[in-house]
């Protein structure tokens, strides 16, 4: 079995939504090799868990390694995976000096080569992320979240995601309902599902997505509480009485869907919504008020932005 490796050197404001064309092209994999991971300074209390060497990332900026089998149906994409990776700058997303690499693997490669960036991430003192092939021993009422990160992009290890994350610690309540949109890997309904929550559905365009996310779900045992459906936003979603809704997805998208958070939410009710960089934060914010939300807070980490507003109480 033949495998390629796309290489893609970019910002670190584009990772996602590089990562979602990949995946979304077919991808088995990603990788993210970041400078910044190896330059930041680390807190004590969270972070990734990793053995550093500098020769492991590039001089500058982020590069995205995907994996995908070497058809000829792959071959055949790969100039519109180029034009659709350099189509994103339409939306306002910086590509840098964007380089686009193919390179034949062995399986060997392919089976090893992400693995190395992916290790334990201590995302609260109460959740830790945890890659599935590696051992690991949590301490009394950790939550340990186990994910695959060969299936989908969504690994833990992007700012977005652990605000996420963060929110969902602060304001899900033992019983609450919640909706996941653009799941992913299923990370943050898992997270939600060992928050507490009583019913999740997790919701995702894209196949292989809600393949991943059923994966992922069934490996953390939470198949009883989390509904993955393949669904586009919360189209046809028919629910008022949600208590949370989180979106871990482009700003670009969250700006199409706000009145159906405010119709799907009950009153009272969280609209946890990341994925946004810090030059779109303030249009994110001024849809969700002209949706008839309320701004809770507003989080930043890095270059990633996480709008926490409410339905208020009627």
């Amino acid at each position: 079995m033949e495998w390629s490796e796309v290489e893609v050197h970019t910002t670190n404001e584009a990772v996602e939504p590089v990562a979602n064309v990949l995946t979304e092209f077919g991808a088995a994999g990603v990788s993210i090799e970041d400078v910044a991971d190896f330059l930041r300074e680390r807190e004590d209390k969270f972070g990734e868990i990793y053995a550093l060497k500098r020769e492991d990332y590039p001089e500058d900026g982020v590069i995205i390694k995907a994996y995908f089998l070497k058809t000829t149906e792959f071959v055949e994409q790969i100039p519109e995976i180029e034009q659709t990776l350099k189509n994103l700058t339409t939306f306002d997303i910086p590509l840098g000096k964007f380089q686009f690499v193919v390179n034949d693997v062995d399986d060997e490669e392919w089976a090893t080569a992400w693995k190395k960036y992916y290790h334990p991430v201590q995302i609260t003192d109460r959740i830790t992320i945890v890659p599935s092939w590696e051992s690991y021993t949590p301490s009394a009422n950790e939550i340990i979240i186990e994910l695959d990160p060969g299936m989908a992009f969504g690994t833990g290890t992007h700012p977005t995601t652990q605000l996420c994350i963060r929110a969902l610690s602060d304001y899900l309540q033992p019983g609450d309902e919640l909706i996941d949109v653009g799941t992913g890997s299923g990370v943050l309904s898992i997270a939600s599902a060992k928050l507490g929550a009583k019913s999740i559905l997790a919701t995702d365009l894209d196949e292989i997505a809600t393949r991943a996310a059923e994966e992922n779900i069934r490996l953390n045992k939470t198949e009883n509480i989390i509904t993955v459906k393949q669904n586009n936003l919360l189209q046809d979603i028919n629910k008022s009485d949600v208590d949370i809704v989180v979106a871990n997805i482009l700003a670009e998208v969250i700006l199409l869907f706000p009145e159906d958070v405010y119709k799907a939410l009950k009153p009272g009710g969280i609209f946890i919504a990341s994925g946004i960089i810090e030059d779109k934060a303030k249009v994110v914010e001024e849809a969700l008020k002209n949706a008839g939300l309320i701004i809770e807070k507003i989080e930043q980490q890095g270059d990633g932005v996480a709008i926490i507003s409410k339905r208020g109480v009627e």
